[in-house]
C-alpha cells in the first residue's frame, strides 16, 4: 500500500471562507477581477495554500467558490505557481452517507477546480446528530487517497475523542491524517486550551489549521461598541462580545503599536506562534496585503504571554461552531 505523501504547507494560507460567504451574500461577477488580484498577490508573496469547500456557493451559485479558485490558479502566471496547494472541504450533507457519495463529491470538486484536489477534508463530523452517517463518509475519504485522487486527507471541527477514533480507523488502512481544521483565535482558544487539540495533533503528526483567526473581524480593530456594526445576526453577536473584550483589544493595540504592525497582523502572527496555520479570508487586495504583513516576523515570548492573559480574561468568547465535537 502506498504511504501518504506529506503535504508541503506554508506557514499561512488564504481561506476562501470569506469568498464563500461573499458568494452567498450579494455576490456579482464584477467582483471576480478583484478576487483574481487577491489570489495573484497571495501566491506571488509565498502564500500558496488555499482552502475552500464544496458548500461555499449554493443554489444558482453552486460551487462558485471552487470554480473561481480553479480559474484563478489556472490563469496565474507568476512565481510560485508550482507550489499552489488547493484544499477543499466536502460537506456531510444528509444525502451523503455512502463512501461512493464522497468519491463523487470530490470528483465534482476537481471538475470545478479544473485539477485534482490536493487536500480533501471532511467539513464537519456528524457525531453530534447522526453518528451512523459518518462511517461511510470517512471510508470515502480514505478511498480517495488510496485511489490517488488526492495527496492528503484532513478533518474539520473534530475534537480529541473523535480525532483519535478516526486516526485509528485510517491507520488500519495505512493512511495518515494530514490536517485538522478548527476555529481558533485569541477569541476562540477553546480547541487548544480546553480540548488540548494542539498537543494531540503534535503527537499524531497532524498540522492544525486555524480558521477564523480574526474572529469574523472582531480582532481587526475595525469595530467598536460605539458602532457602526454589521447588520443582522453578526451585528447582534458583536454587540454581545465587544464589551467583554475591551482589555484584549487594548492589549492587541498596544502590541501592534510597539511593533509598527496592525492589530490584524498581530492576531494572525499569534496563531502562527502557537504552531497553527491560520487561514484568514481576503476579498480585497488591501485585505490580502494586510494578511501578508503577518509573515516574516514573530512575536516574542513576553508579547505572547500578554496576549494569552488578555484572551483568558475576556468576559465573552466567540461562539463555537455547532459541529465542533469533543
Amino acid at each position: 500500500m502506498q504511504t501518504l505523501q506529506k503535504l508541503s504547507l506554508p506557514s499561512m494560507g488564504c481561506g476562501t471562507w470569506a469568498w464563500g460567504n461573499q458568494l452567498l451574500w450579494g455576490y456579482d461577477e464584477s467582483m471576480d477581477d478583484q478576487l483574481q488580484a487577491v489570489f495573484n498577490l497571495c501566491v506571488s508573496n509565498g502564500v500558496t495554500l488555499f482552502d475552500t469547500g464544496d458548500s461555499y456557493g449554493t443554489g444558482r451559485l453552486n460551487g462558485r467558490s471552487e470554480l473561481l479558485l480553479g480559474r484563478f490558479s489556472q490563469e496565474y502566471v507568476g512565481s510560485g505557481k508550482e507550489n499552489i496547494c488547493i484544499a477543499t472541504k466536502l460537506a456531510a450533507y444528509p444525502w451523503r452517507w455512502t463512501r461512493q457519495s464522497m468519491i463523487k463529491a470530490c470528483k465534482s470538486s476537481a471538475q470545478r477546480l479544473g485539477r485534482n484536489v490536493d487536500l480533501v477534508q471532511m467539513h464537519w463530523s456528524t457525531a453530534n446528530y447522526a453518528p451512523w452517517q459518518e462511517g461511510g463518509l470517512l471510508d470515502g475519504l480514505a478511498d480517495l487517497y488510496e485511489q490517488g485522487l488526492v495527496i492528503g486527507v484532513g478533518l474539520s471541527n473534530y475534537g480529541p475523542k473523535r480525532l483519535k477514533q478516526v486516526q485509528k480507523k485510517f491507520a488500519e488502512r495505512g493512511i495518515s491524517i494530514s490536517t485538522l481544521q478548527v476555529q481558533y483565535s485569541l477569541l476562540s482558544t477553546y480547541p487548544v486550551t480546553q480540548l488540548k487539540l494542539k498537543d494531540l495533533c503534535d503527537e499524531l503528526g497532524i498540522k492544525l489549521i486555524a480558521y477564523s483567526p480574526l474572529a469574523l473581524g472582531l480582532l481587526t480593530g475595525k469595530y467598536s461598541e460605539q458602532g457602526p456594526l454589521p447588520k443582522g445576526i453578526r451585528g447582534l453577536l458583536f454587540r454581545q462580545i465587544l464589551p467583554g473584550m475591551r482589555s484584549l483589544l487594548a492589549c492587541l493595540q498596544e502590541v501592534a503599536q510597539s511593533r509598527n504592525k496592525t492589530m490584524s497582523q498581530v492576531a494572525i502572527n499569534w496563531c502562527i506562534c502557537k504552531g497553527t496555520i491560520p487561514i484568514p479570508g481576503a476579498k480585497s487586495v488591501e485585505q490580502g496585503r494586510e494578511n501578508i504583513g503577518a509573515l516574516g516576523w514573530q512575536l516574542d515570548s513576553s508579547e505572547i504571554a500578554e496576549l494569552d492573559r488578555a484572551a483568558a480574561n475576556a468576559d465573552k468568547k466567540m461562539v463555537q461552531n455547532i459541529f465542533q465535537t469533543k
